[in-house]
Protein backbone atom coordinates (compact mmCIF):
# COMPACT_ATOMS: atom_id res chain seq x y z
CA UNK A 1 0.00 0.00 0.00
CA UNK A 2 1.17 3.94 -0.38
CA UNK A 3 2.95 5.36 2.44
CA UNK A 4 2.08 9.52 2.72
CA UNK A 5 5.09 10.64 2.41
CA UNK A 6 4.45 13.92 -0.40
CA UNK A 7 3.12 16.56 1.61
CA UNK A 8 3.93 19.98 3.65
CA UNK A 9 5.78 19.80 7.34
CA UNK A 10 3.12 19.69 9.66
CA UNK A 11 4.41 18.66 13.51
CA UNK A 12 1.43 19.15 15.88
CA UNK A 13 1.55 20.34 19.31
CA UNK A 14 1.00 16.45 19.94
CA UNK A 15 3.33 14.08 17.86
CA UNK A 16 0.69 11.67 18.50
CA UNK A 17 -2.14 14.08 15.94
CA UNK A 18 1.09 14.64 13.42
CA UNK A 19 4.56 14.14 13.25
CA UNK A 20 5.30 15.63 9.87
CA UNK A 21 8.34 17.29 9.41
CA UNK A 22 10.28 18.44 6.49
CA UNK A 23 13.79 20.06 6.43
CA UNK A 24 15.54 21.05 3.18
CA UNK A 25 13.16 19.29 0.59
CA UNK A 26 10.18 21.02 -0.59
CA UNK A 27 7.32 19.81 -2.69
CA UNK A 28 6.22 20.27 -6.14
CA UNK A 29 2.97 19.42 -8.04
CA UNK A 30 2.89 18.01 -11.01
CA UNK A 31 -0.43 18.87 -12.63
CA UNK A 32 -0.34 16.45 -15.11
CA UNK A 33 1.19 13.08 -16.44
CA UNK A 34 3.13 12.44 -13.98
CA UNK A 35 4.15 9.17 -11.91
CA UNK A 36 3.08 10.61 -8.38
CA UNK A 37 0.77 13.89 -8.13
CA UNK A 38 3.70 15.59 -6.47
CA UNK A 39 7.15 15.14 -5.77
CA UNK A 40 9.63 15.97 -2.93
CA UNK A 41 12.99 17.67 -4.07
CA UNK A 42 15.97 18.82 -2.16
CA UNK A 43 16.64 22.32 -1.40
CA UNK A 44 19.02 24.47 -3.14
CA UNK A 45 22.34 23.89 -1.78
CA UNK A 46 24.88 27.16 -1.06
CA UNK A 47 27.95 27.68 -3.49
CA UNK A 48 30.03 30.74 -2.62
CA UNK A 49 30.41 33.94 -4.54
CA UNK A 50 32.41 36.23 -2.82
CA UNK A 51 33.55 37.41 0.54
CA UNK A 52 32.34 41.15 1.66
CA UNK A 53 33.57 42.70 4.43
CA UNK A 54 33.62 40.85 7.88
CA UNK A 55 30.06 40.58 7.99
CA UNK A 56 27.50 39.88 9.24
CA UNK A 57 25.64 40.83 5.88
CA UNK A 58 23.07 43.37 7.42
CA UNK A 59 21.25 44.15 4.10
CA UNK A 60 21.71 43.86 0.24
CA UNK A 61 20.34 45.46 -3.02
CA UNK A 62 20.98 45.71 -6.46
CA UNK A 63 20.65 48.21 -9.32
CA UNK A 64 22.55 49.31 -11.97
CA UNK A 65 24.14 46.50 -12.75
CA UNK A 66 26.04 46.53 -9.29
CA UNK A 67 25.38 44.96 -6.03
CA UNK A 68 25.35 47.04 -2.92
CA UNK A 69 25.92 45.23 0.40
CA UNK A 70 26.60 46.04 4.30
CA UNK A 71 28.88 44.21 5.82
CA UNK A 72 29.40 44.13 9.51
CA UNK A 73 29.97 48.39 9.52
CA UNK A 74 30.47 48.91 6.03
CA UNK A 75 28.66 49.59 2.70
CA UNK A 76 30.54 47.77 -0.48
CA UNK A 77 29.68 47.61 -3.99
CA UNK A 78 30.22 44.52 -5.96
CA UNK A 79 30.28 44.37 -9.56
CA UNK A 80 29.31 42.28 -11.76
CA UNK A 81 32.39 40.30 -11.73
CA UNK A 82 32.25 40.27 -7.80
CA UNK A 83 34.99 42.62 -7.19
CA UNK A 84 34.37 44.51 -4.29
CA UNK A 85 34.99 48.33 -3.51
CA UNK A 86 34.39 50.02 0.09
CA UNK A 87 32.12 52.85 -0.02
CA UNK A 88 32.14 54.04 3.43
CA UNK A 89 31.52 53.15 6.97
CA UNK A 90 27.70 52.46 8.45
CA UNK A 91 26.40 53.13 12.16
CA UNK A 92 25.84 49.43 14.22
CA UNK A 93 27.75 46.29 13.06
CA UNK A 94 25.18 43.77 13.53
CA UNK A 95 21.34 44.27 13.31
CA UNK A 96 19.70 44.30 10.26
CA UNK A 97 19.77 47.75 7.67
CA UNK A 98 16.83 48.82 5.42
CA UNK A 99 17.93 49.96 1.88
CA UNK A 100 16.05 51.91 -1.12
CA UNK A 101 17.31 53.50 -4.44
CA UNK A 102 16.28 55.71 -6.81
CA UNK A 103 18.39 54.36 -9.41
CA UNK A 104 21.31 56.68 -8.94
CA UNK A 105 20.88 57.49 -5.08
CA UNK A 106 21.18 54.16 -2.50
CA UNK A 107 20.04 55.06 1.33
CA UNK A 108 20.67 52.51 4.05
CA UNK A 109 18.50 53.22 7.20
CA UNK A 110 20.46 51.85 10.45
CA UNK A 111 17.95 52.37 12.75
CA UNK A 112 18.52 56.54 13.44
CA UNK A 113 21.45 57.12 11.79
CA UNK A 114 21.02 56.60 7.89
CA UNK A 115 23.76 57.53 4.75
CA UNK A 116 22.85 57.99 1.23
CA UNK A 117 25.98 56.50 -1.64
CA UNK A 118 25.37 58.58 -5.23
CA UNK A 119 26.24 56.38 -7.75
CA UNK A 120 27.21 59.07 -10.37
CA UNK A 121 29.38 61.34 -7.85
CA UNK A 122 31.08 58.26 -6.17
CA UNK A 123 29.98 60.28 -2.97
CA UNK A 124 28.80 58.60 0.20
CA UNK A 125 27.59 60.74 3.56
CA UNK A 126 25.79 60.56 6.49
CA UNK A 127 22.50 62.36 6.40
CA UNK A 128 23.01 65.48 8.61
CA UNK A 129 20.22 67.67 8.25
CA UNK A 130 19.43 69.11 11.35
CA UNK A 131 15.97 68.14 10.48
CA UNK A 132 16.62 64.37 10.09
CA UNK A 133 14.91 62.51 12.72
CA UNK A 134 16.77 59.06 11.87
CA UNK A 135 15.11 56.45 9.62
CA UNK A 136 14.17 52.78 11.08
CA UNK A 137 12.81 51.44 7.61
CA UNK A 138 12.80 53.18 4.27
CA UNK A 139 11.50 52.51 0.45
CA UNK A 140 11.45 54.68 -2.51
CA UNK A 141 7.85 55.93 -4.30
CA UNK A 142 7.61 58.64 -6.74
CA UNK A 143 10.76 60.56 -6.21
CA UNK A 144 10.59 60.64 -3.06
CA UNK A 145 12.58 58.33 -0.46
CA UNK A 146 9.82 57.46 2.80
CA UNK A 147 11.08 56.57 5.83
CA UNK A 148 9.92 55.72 9.45
CA UNK A 149 11.23 57.49 12.55
CA UNK A 150 12.69 55.26 15.47
CA UNK A 151 10.60 55.05 18.24
CA UNK A 152 7.62 56.94 16.78
CA UNK A 153 4.40 57.12 15.14
CA UNK A 154 6.34 59.14 12.50
CA UNK A 155 6.51 58.74 8.59
CA UNK A 156 8.18 61.22 6.99
CA UNK A 157 9.78 61.60 3.55
CA UNK A 158 12.46 63.79 2.36
CA UNK A 159 12.95 66.10 -0.03
CA UNK A 160 12.18 65.48 -3.94
CA UNK A 161 15.08 63.58 -5.61
CA UNK A 162 17.39 64.44 -2.73
CA UNK A 163 17.59 62.18 0.30
CA UNK A 164 20.41 64.13 2.08
CA UNK A 165 17.84 66.81 2.61
CA UNK A 166 14.70 67.00 4.68
CA UNK A 167 12.03 69.54 5.15
CA UNK A 168 10.62 69.70 9.22
CA UNK A 169 7.28 69.60 8.00
CA UNK A 170 7.19 66.56 5.93
CA UNK A 171 6.32 64.47 8.22
CA UNK A 172 2.55 62.82 9.24
CA UNK A 173 1.18 60.92 11.99
CA UNK A 174 0.20 57.30 12.05
CA UNK A 175 -3.28 57.51 14.20
CA UNK A 176 -5.51 54.81 12.99
CA UNK A 177 -4.30 53.53 15.80
CA UNK A 178 -2.26 54.41 18.81
CA UNK A 179 0.35 51.83 18.26
CA UNK A 180 4.16 52.82 17.24
CA UNK A 181 5.37 52.30 13.47
CA UNK A 182 8.05 49.27 13.30
CA UNK A 183 7.64 49.05 9.74
CA UNK A 184 7.30 49.63 6.21
CA UNK A 185 7.32 48.59 2.93
CA UNK A 186 5.71 50.00 -0.92
CA UNK A 187 3.64 48.10 -2.74
CA UNK A 188 2.22 48.79 -5.77
CA UNK A 189 3.51 52.32 -5.44
CA UNK A 190 1.33 52.63 -2.30
CA UNK A 191 3.42 52.70 1.30
CA UNK A 192 2.46 50.31 4.00
CA UNK A 193 2.64 51.24 7.32
CA UNK A 194 3.27 48.67 9.91
CA UNK A 195 2.36 49.28 13.92
CA UNK A 196 2.42 46.75 16.59
CA UNK A 197 -1.22 46.49 16.19
CA UNK A 198 -2.09 47.48 12.84
CA UNK A 199 -1.62 47.99 9.56
CA UNK A 200 -2.09 51.63 7.67
CA UNK A 201 -1.48 52.36 3.37
CA UNK A 202 -0.89 55.67 2.20
CA UNK A 203 -0.70 56.92 -1.44
CA UNK A 204 0.68 59.75 -2.83
CA UNK A 205 -1.84 62.63 -3.02
CA UNK A 206 0.23 65.14 -4.45
CA UNK A 207 -0.20 67.90 -1.45
CA UNK A 208 2.04 70.33 -0.95
CA UNK A 209 4.34 69.54 2.41
CA UNK A 210 3.88 65.93 3.11
CA UNK A 211 2.50 64.79 -0.29
CA UNK A 212 1.18 61.43 1.52
CA UNK A 213 -2.36 60.29 2.71
CA UNK A 214 -4.22 57.62 4.08
CA UNK A 215 -6.31 55.65 1.95
CA UNK A 216 -9.66 55.52 3.60
CA UNK A 217 -10.91 52.52 3.92
CA UNK A 218 -7.08 50.97 3.97
CA UNK A 219 -6.53 50.58 7.66
CA UNK A 220 -6.12 46.61 9.19
CA UNK A 221 -6.24 45.64 12.73
CA UNK A 222 -3.60 42.99 12.09
CA UNK A 223 0.12 44.52 13.26
CA UNK A 224 3.76 43.05 12.94
CA UNK A 225 5.90 41.53 15.52
CA UNK A 226 9.13 41.91 13.71
CA UNK A 227 10.14 44.80 12.10
CA UNK A 228 12.63 42.73 9.26
CA UNK A 229 9.81 39.97 8.49
CA UNK A 230 7.91 42.26 5.80
CA UNK A 231 9.02 41.38 2.30
CA UNK A 232 7.16 41.20 -0.76
CA UNK A 233 6.62 38.81 -3.75
CA UNK A 234 3.75 36.76 -5.86
CA UNK A 235 2.11 40.35 -5.94
CA UNK A 236 1.60 40.75 -2.55
CA UNK A 237 3.51 41.64 1.15
CA UNK A 238 4.30 39.33 3.70
CA UNK A 239 4.54 39.48 7.36
CA UNK A 240 4.82 38.27 10.96
CA UNK A 241 1.80 39.24 12.39
CA UNK A 242 0.64 40.59 16.24
CA UNK A 243 -2.47 41.76 17.37
CA UNK A 244 -3.96 43.53 20.94
CA UNK A 245 -4.52 39.71 20.99
CA UNK A 246 -1.33 37.76 20.66
CA UNK A 247 0.94 36.99 17.99
CA UNK A 248 3.25 34.90 15.93
CA UNK A 249 0.44 34.23 12.84
CA UNK A 250 1.73 35.17 9.37
CA UNK A 251 0.07 36.87 6.78
CA UNK A 252 -0.05 37.43 3.03
CA UNK A 253 -2.10 41.09 1.89
CA UNK A 254 -5.07 40.35 0.16
CA UNK A 255 -6.07 44.11 -1.33
CA UNK A 256 -5.73 45.85 1.76
CA UNK A 257 -6.96 42.90 4.31
CA UNK A 258 -4.22 40.16 6.15
CA UNK A 259 -4.71 36.63 5.20
CA UNK A 260 -3.69 34.18 7.57
CA UNK A 261 -1.36 31.59 5.64
CA UNK A 262 0.88 29.76 8.60
CA UNK A 263 -1.17 26.43 10.02
CA UNK A 264 -1.39 25.56 13.33
CA UNK A 265 1.48 23.68 13.78
CA UNK A 266 3.91 26.37 12.26
CA UNK A 267 2.28 28.74 14.76
CA UNK A 268 2.36 26.74 17.76
CA UNK A 269 6.16 26.29 16.64
CA UNK A 270 6.72 29.62 16.62
CA UNK A 271 5.28 30.63 19.74
CA UNK A 272 7.50 27.93 21.42
CA UNK A 273 10.06 30.42 20.34
CA UNK A 274 11.45 33.09 23.50
CA UNK A 275 11.52 35.96 20.94
CA UNK A 276 9.97 36.44 17.54
CA UNK A 277 10.80 40.47 17.28
CA UNK A 278 14.10 39.92 15.99
CA UNK A 279 13.02 37.94 12.51
CA UNK A 280 14.08 38.46 9.58
CA UNK A 281 12.76 37.26 5.97
CA UNK A 282 13.42 37.59 2.60
CA UNK A 283 11.93 36.23 -0.32
CA UNK A 284 13.11 34.77 -3.59
CA UNK A 285 11.51 32.70 -6.70
CA UNK A 286 13.50 29.85 -8.41
CA UNK A 287 12.27 27.19 -10.97
CA UNK A 288 8.54 28.85 -10.52
CA UNK A 289 8.70 28.53 -6.63
CA UNK A 290 8.19 31.84 -5.07
CA UNK A 291 9.53 31.17 -1.50
CA UNK A 292 9.23 33.10 2.06
CA UNK A 293 11.94 32.57 4.02
CA UNK A 294 11.29 33.79 7.91
CA UNK A 295 14.42 33.21 10.39
CA UNK A 296 14.25 33.64 14.01
CA UNK A 297 17.74 34.00 15.09
CA UNK A 298 17.14 33.74 18.70
CA UNK A 299 15.67 30.06 18.24
CA UNK A 300 17.90 29.45 15.49
CA UNK A 301 15.15 28.16 13.55
CA UNK A 302 14.41 29.04 9.64
CA UNK A 303 10.23 28.49 8.26
CA UNK A 304 9.59 28.73 4.43
CA UNK A 305 6.20 29.28 2.70
CA UNK A 306 6.18 27.99 -1.02
CA UNK A 307 3.31 30.52 -2.69
CA UNK A 308 3.52 27.62 -5.50
CA UNK A 309 2.19 25.13 -3.49
CA UNK A 310 0.91 26.98 -0.48
CA UNK A 311 2.85 24.52 2.01
CA UNK A 312 5.42 24.90 4.65
CA UNK A 313 8.89 23.43 4.98
CA UNK A 314 12.07 23.65 7.17
CA UNK A 315 14.93 25.44 5.85
CA UNK A 316 18.54 24.48 8.40
CA UNK A 317 22.07 24.50 8.39
CA UNK A 318 23.68 20.99 9.69
CA UNK A 319 26.30 22.27 12.63
CA UNK A 320 27.68 19.50 15.27
CA UNK A 321 24.90 17.08 14.63
CA UNK A 322 22.62 19.71 14.90
CA UNK A 323 19.99 21.43 12.98
CA UNK A 324 20.57 25.21 12.93
CA UNK A 325 19.09 28.23 11.53
CA UNK A 326 19.84 28.16 7.66
CA UNK A 327 22.44 30.87 6.56
CA UNK A 328 20.39 33.38 4.70
CA UNK A 329 20.28 36.97 6.43
CA UNK A 330 18.81 38.79 3.10
CA UNK A 331 18.54 38.35 -0.18
CA UNK A 332 18.99 40.03 -3.66
CA UNK A 333 18.53 39.39 -7.33
CA UNK A 334 22.12 39.88 -8.97
CA UNK A 335 24.07 39.12 -12.07
CA UNK A 336 21.60 36.25 -12.74
CA UNK A 337 21.75 34.48 -8.98
CA UNK A 338 19.39 34.34 -6.22
CA UNK A 339 22.15 35.92 -3.97
CA UNK A 340 21.85 35.24 0.12
CA UNK A 341 24.22 36.63 2.73
CA UNK A 342 25.83 35.36 5.79
CA UNK A 343 24.18 35.90 8.77
CA UNK A 344 27.50 35.24 10.61
CA UNK A 345 30.39 36.23 8.42
CA UNK A 346 31.09 37.83 5.23
CA UNK A 347 30.03 35.34 2.22
CA UNK A 348 27.86 35.92 0.05
CA UNK A 349 26.26 32.51 -1.52
CA UNK A 350 24.03 31.64 -4.96
CA UNK A 351 21.10 29.55 -4.27
CA UNK A 352 22.31 26.46 -6.67
CA UNK A 353 19.69 23.48 -7.53
CA UNK A 354 22.83 21.33 -8.59
CA UNK A 355 25.18 22.42 -5.51
CA UNK A 356 23.69 19.79 -2.26
CA UNK A 357 25.66 21.41 0.47
CA UNK A 358 26.26 24.73 2.13
CA UNK A 359 29.09 25.71 0.79
CA UNK A 360 31.92 23.73 2.78
CA UNK A 361 28.73 22.40 5.15
CA UNK A 362 27.20 19.41 4.83
CA UNK A 363 23.57 19.76 4.06
CA UNK A 364 21.36 17.37 5.79
CA UNK A 365 17.64 16.84 4.55
CA UNK A 366 14.72 14.61 6.62
CA UNK A 367 10.99 13.48 5.96
CA UNK A 368 9.14 12.22 8.89
CA UNK A 369 5.53 10.59 8.07
CA UNK A 370 3.04 8.65 8.98
CA UNK A 371 3.43 4.86 7.76
CA UNK A 372 -0.63 4.76 7.31
CA UNK A 373 -2.51 7.13 5.49
CA UNK A 374 -4.91 9.66 7.26
CA UNK A 375 -8.05 7.78 8.75
CA UNK A 376 -6.47 3.67 8.22
CA UNK A 377 -5.05 3.14 11.43
CA UNK A 378 -7.41 0.78 13.04
CA UNK A 379 -5.32 0.99 16.37
CA UNK A 380 -4.36 -3.17 15.84
CA UNK A 381 -1.13 -4.39 15.98
CA UNK A 382 0.76 -4.83 12.36
CA UNK A 383 3.24 -6.67 10.88
CA UNK A 384 5.33 -4.31 8.44
CA UNK A 385 7.47 -6.19 6.40
CA UNK A 386 8.76 -4.28 3.84
CA UNK A 387 9.14 -0.45 2.85
CA UNK A 388 9.90 0.71 -0.65
CA UNK A 389 11.29 4.07 -1.37
CA UNK A 390 10.00 5.51 -4.97
CA UNK A 391 12.88 7.97 -5.80
CA UNK A 392 15.22 8.81 -8.45
CA UNK A 393 18.17 6.41 -7.41
CA UNK A 394 21.69 5.98 -9.67
CA UNK A 395 22.94 9.83 -8.11
CA UNK A 396 26.03 8.86 -7.02
CA UNK A 397 29.03 11.24 -7.59
CA UNK A 398 32.15 9.96 -9.68
CA UNK A 399 34.61 9.87 -6.34
CA UNK A 400 34.70 10.91 -2.63
CA UNK A 401 31.58 10.96 -0.83
CA UNK A 402 28.36 10.73 -2.17
CA UNK A 403 30.19 8.26 -4.78
CA UNK A 404 27.89 5.10 -2.82
CA UNK A 405 25.27 8.05 -1.08
CA UNK A 406 23.04 6.74 2.06
CA UNK A 407 19.67 7.42 3.29
CA UNK A 408 19.07 6.73 6.61
CA UNK A 409 15.93 4.89 7.96
CA UNK A 410 14.71 4.89 11.25
CA UNK A 411 10.88 4.50 12.89
CA UNK A 412 8.88 5.27 16.11
CA UNK A 413 6.20 3.04 17.06
CA UNK A 414 5.07 5.60 20.12
CA UNK A 415 3.78 8.40 17.95
CA UNK A 416 7.17 9.87 17.83
CA UNK A 417 8.48 10.42 21.15
CA UNK A 418 11.14 7.73 21.02
CA UNK A 419 13.17 6.45 17.53
CA UNK A 420 15.01 2.98 16.19
CA UNK A 421 18.37 2.89 15.46
CA UNK A 422 19.82 3.54 11.85
CA UNK A 423 19.35 1.60 8.94
CA UNK A 424 20.78 2.62 6.08
CA UNK A 425 21.08 2.28 2.58
CA UNK A 426 21.90 2.87 -0.68
CA UNK A 427 20.26 5.39 -3.23
CA UNK A 428 22.82 3.40 -6.20
CA UNK A 429 26.09 4.90 -7.79
CA UNK A 430 26.00 6.56 -10.49
CA UNK A 431 24.63 5.58 -13.33
CA UNK A 432 22.50 2.35 -10.96
CA UNK A 433 19.12 4.00 -12.32
CA UNK A 434 17.21 0.66 -12.15
CA UNK A 435 18.05 0.16 -8.24
CA UNK A 436 15.75 0.04 -5.82
CA UNK A 437 15.60 0.93 -2.18
CA UNK A 438 14.12 -1.52 -0.25
CA UNK A 439 14.13 -2.09 3.80
CA UNK A 440 13.24 -5.34 4.87
CA UNK A 441 12.08 -7.19 8.25
CA UNK A 442 10.71 -3.74 9.91
CA UNK A 443 8.98 -5.56 12.54
CA UNK A 444 6.09 -5.45 14.82
CA UNK A 445 4.25 -2.42 15.78
CA UNK A 446 3.76 -1.97 19.34
CA UNK A 447 2.42 0.17 21.87
CA UNK A 448 0.64 2.39 20.46
CA UNK A 449 0.03 0.77 17.29
CA UNK A 450 1.42 3.79 15.44
CA UNK A 451 4.52 4.13 13.25
CA UNK A 452 5.94 7.15 12.27
CA UNK A 453 9.11 6.52 9.63
CA UNK A 454 11.68 8.98 8.81
CA UNK A 455 14.58 9.25 6.34
CA UNK A 456 17.44 11.32 6.14
CA UNK A 457 20.81 11.93 4.68
CA UNK A 458 23.53 13.91 4.08
CA UNK A 459 25.21 13.10 0.99
CA UNK A 460 26.05 15.78 -1.51
CA UNK A 461 23.59 14.38 -4.35
CA UNK A 462 20.11 14.97 -6.14
CA UNK A 463 17.11 14.03 -3.84
CA UNK A 464 13.69 13.62 -5.75
CA UNK A 465 10.98 11.60 -3.66
CA UNK A 466 7.65 10.46 -5.66
CA UNK A 467 6.55 8.24 -2.77
CA UNK A 468 6.90 5.03 -0.68
CA UNK A 469 5.29 1.71 -0.14
CA UNK A 470 4.47 -0.32 2.62
CA UNK A 471 3.84 -4.36 2.78
CA UNK A 472 1.86 -4.66 6.09
CA UNK A 473 -0.30 -7.61 7.37
CA UNK A 474 -3.17 -6.88 10.24
CA UNK A 475 -3.48 -8.44 13.57
CA UNK A 476 -6.68 -8.63 15.60
CA UNK A 477 -4.50 -8.16 19.09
Amino acid sequence: MKSPILGSAYVARSVNAADNRLVNLFPEIVPEGGKEPAFLSRAPGLRLLQTVGTGPIRGMQAYGGNGYVVSGNSLYKVDSSYNVTLLGVVSGDIEPVSMANNGNQLFVACNGPSYVYNETTSAFAQITDPDFPGALTVSYIDGFFVFIEPNSQKVWSSDLNDPLSVDPLNFASAEGDPDGLISSIVNHSEVWLFGTNSVEVWYNAGTAGFPFQRIQGAFNEIGCAATFSVAKMDNAVFWLGADARGKGMVYRANGYSGIRISTHAVEWQIQQYETISDAVAYTYQQDGHSFYVLSFPTANATWVYDVATQAWHERAGFVNGEFTRQRGNCQMAFNGEVVIGDYQNGYLYAYDLNVFADHTRAQKWLRSWRALPTGQNNLKRTAQHTLQLDCESGVGLNDGQGSDPQIMLRWSDDGGHTWSREHWKSLGAIGQYFKRIFWRRLGMTMKLRDRVYEISGTDPVKIIIMGANIAVDGTDA
